[in-house]
């Protein structure tokens, strides 16, 4: 082949490389996949919404009201504790009353001011969640509701102040007036690990009505009239309940046990109204009931405290510090004491019950009275059978007049109306110089029927007399003189008359008549628990009112055994006016 033949076919097959380049493309053939084929291809990613967990509301209250125990107030803190805290390590302090308020009647000084409703949208003016914070209102009632909602958030020292800042006057502690607490400032980066449960709780408080969900005493009694008269639920313990009386007709379900005892309640629908001792406690309860679904559910403002004060009427409970009150004011000249001369005469002109309440140790050893019974002073008031009828005349006596005193009152406080003490008891009728009966035991009173009397009242005043100690509360001059030189120097209660007390009486004794008592409790000590002495000439008067102290709480009260008589014959150091 010639080399020009081999040029022209190089040139021909190169053209037509060109010519298939720039032709079109067969056209492929593929098989469509099969169904099964096609669910096995992998899908374009979907974006979900995140789940939403709705806060289990009854699970929450129910672990919150546990963490609150008894002993430590059910979350509150006394203003007496709370003004020493101020003093030495105060902590945040949360005034979450509205403005007009605190300009109207003050604030506790190193106070912040955020009202309820805005509280949780300020959660960066408060300090970090394990930080003591302490919140007050007026009464407690929204201090209880922050409180819970703050706990609920995290919070791990958050406190109540009780009885808010009315408890905090209540105690005579120091309140600023005249300005306002300084603007709350940023002090911390809120720490919100359940954004539902904030939104929840953020929702009730902003959007509290203008009673905060709160009902006075006397709208209450009101409401209790009408027609849709409201369930009172007393989430008090039921020692509470039982001891210190209820409003009629209350449901009693204590606010430990709510919140797993729903089906002791009426309708979600139903109006109720919760009520505990001063309204801490019903606050939270309230709330919790609400957030669950109850719309027609109330605190009572103040609690049961509240309604005693208002002197609504109580079921179970006597106001103990009224009855006194009323006694102790009206005594009459002789405050029911009889004299040994005066009763020897009386019972020779007409039948007297002549009731000796000595323990039978005493009446072996010392004699009795001709004609006496004895029921010893612990077992009276369960010997009402007993006794004579509630009009028929009744002497009491003892070994000097101290626990006949005791007995008398409280049988003239059960409707008995004519009762007398033995002044100075049966030492009085031995130094009168009158017979006794020895060798032998005064004769067992029959029974008969026990008379119709207050059970309450009875239950109340049979619980003080059977459980008197040995010493019966007494003090004997000795001992009394004694401590009066140790340093552990009692409070000494003079209750006998200005004349009386000018012509000799212990050094350092406050004299306030015995019918003047009630009206001047401010000049007792204000710790309840401290020593106090009460005495009287012989020991009758003395033994009324610390029996009546007792019962208003006074726990470390005492009688001068045998009164000023007893310490002047023991020859003791005596002062005279002038």
């Amino acid at each position: 082949m010639s080399k020009k033949f081999q040029v022209l076919l190089g040139l021909l097959m190169v053209f037509s490389l060109i010519l298939g380049a720039c032709a079109p493309a067969t056209e492929a053939v593929v098989e469509k996949p099969t169904a099964s084929v096609v669910e096995e291809q992998p899908q374009a990613p979907v974006t979900e919404e995140p789940v939403v967990v709705a806060p289990d509301v009854q699970a929450l209250f129910a672990a919150l009201v546990a963490e609150l125990p008894a002993d430590k107030g059910y979350g509150t803190v006394k203003p007496p504790a709370l003004s020493e805290e101020l003093a030495d390590k105060p902590p945040f302090l949360l005034d979450v009353r509205e403005a007009a308020e605190v300009e109207k009647d003050g604030y506790i000084e190193g106070a912040v001011n955020i009202p309820v409703r805005e509280v949780l949208a300020n959660l960066d003016k408060l300090p970090g969640l394990d930080d003591p914070i302490v919140v007050y209102c007026a009464s407690g009632h929204r201090g209880g509701m922050t409180m819970a909602a703050l706990k609920l958030l995290g919070y791990t020292n958050v406190r109540n102040l009780a009885g808010g800042l009315g408890g905090w006057k209540k105690a005579n502690l120091p309140v600023v007036t005249g300005s306002m607490p300084a603007a709350p400032q940023a002090i911390s980066t809120p720490i919100i690990a359940d954004q539902p449960l904030y939104e929840m709780l953020n929702g009730f408080l902003a959007e509290l009505p203008e009673d905060f969900y709160s009902i006075k005493s006397d709208k209450l009694a009101e409401a209790l009239t009408g027609t849709d008269a409201p369930t009172i639920v007393d989430i008090r313990t039921a020692e509470e309940f039982d001891k210190d009386g209820h409003i009629e007709g209350a449901v009693n379900v204590p606010m430990q046990e709510i919140f797993n005892s729903l089906d002791k309640l009426p309708a979600k629908d139903a109006p109720i109204v919760v009520n505990c001792v001063s309204g801490h406690r019903g606050s939270i309860v309230m709330m919790g009931l609400r957030l669950l679904g109850y719309t027609n559910v109330k605190n009572l403002a103040g609690g049961l405290n509240a309604w005693k004060a208002a002197k609504l009427p109580v079921e179970g409970w006597v106001d103990w510090a009224t009855v006194w009150n009323d006694y102790l004011t009206a005594l009459p000249e002789g405050y029911y004491s009889i004299k040994a001369p005066d009763l020897n005469t009386a019972l020779t002109e007409k039948p007297i019950f002549l009731l000796d309440v000595r323990e039978a140790a005493e009446i072996e050893k010392d004699g009795y009275i001709k004609g006496a019974f004895n029921i010893p002073v612990r077992e009276v008031l369960n010997n009402l059978d007993k006794l004579p009828a509630k009009d028929q005349p009744i002497v009491i006596y003892c070994a000097s007049g101290h626990r006949g005193a005791m007995v008398m009152a409280a049988l003239q406080m059960l409707g008995y109306t004519d009762v007398k003490n033995l002044a100075g008891g049966l030492g009085a009728w031995k130094k009168a110089e009158l017979p006794v009966e020895t060798g032998t035991l005064p004769a067992a009173p029959t029974a008969g029927t026990a008379p119709e009397v207050d059970a309450t009242r009875l239950a109340n005043l049979n619980a003080f007399l059977s459980s008197l100690p040995e010493g019966f509360y007494t003090v004997k001059p000795a001992d009394l003189n004694v401590e009066l030189t140790s340093g552990t120097a009692p409070f000494i209660l003079d209750v006998r008359t200005a004349d009386e007390f000018n012509k000799g009486f212990i050094a350092g004794a406050v004299n306030i008549n015995i019918t003047d008592v009630p009206a001047n409790l401010a000049q007792l000590p204000a710790d309840k628990a401290a020593p106090i002495v009460v005495l009287c000439q012989s020991g009758h008067r003395g033994a009324l009112v610390m029996m009546y102290l007792r019962m208003l709480g006074y726990t470390n009260v005492r009688n001068l055994g045998g009164g000023m008589n007893a310490w002047l014959g023991a020859e003791l150091p005596v002062s005279t006016a002038g």
